[in-house]
């Protein structure tokens, strides 16, 4: 991911509806959320969450499938994985300790799958 690109998904999750869209998004992986329950879910005009999704889309956070009538809605959790790696690449300059409080904070929040025996 290159700078630019970091720049235009930071800009679409900075409006309060739009962050709260792609959280949204986030929490329902892999299953998606059709256009429509966004809408309610955030409180917001289909219309208007047209557009916001459009915005989320074009920045690369969100992609879209169409399933009937409706579109399902999808965080690119790759992509955001991407952009989180570019903000933090270069966060210690070569000192891993003023990473570690970060990486830690983090850790809790995702604990991996336990393994199948």
């Amino acid at each position: 991911m290159d700078e630019k690109n970091v720049i235009a998904a930071l800009a679409a999750l900075a409006q309060p509806t739009r962050l709260q869209t792609f959280r949204l998004l986030v929490a329902r992986e892999p299953d998606g959320v059709p256009a429509g329950e966004l809408a309610r879910l955030a409180g917001v005009p289909q219309n208007t969450m047209s557009a916001h999704l459009s915005t989320l889309a074009q920045a690369g956070l969100v992609t879209g499938e169409r399933q009937g009538r409706s579109i399902l809605y999808r965080a690119d959790l790759a992509r955001f994985r991407a952009m989180t790696l570019y903000l933090l690449k270069d966060c210690c300059g070569g000192n891993a300790e003023l990473c570690a409080p970060l990486i830690a904070d983090l850790a809790p929040c995702c604990p991996p799958a336990a393994r199948a025996q």
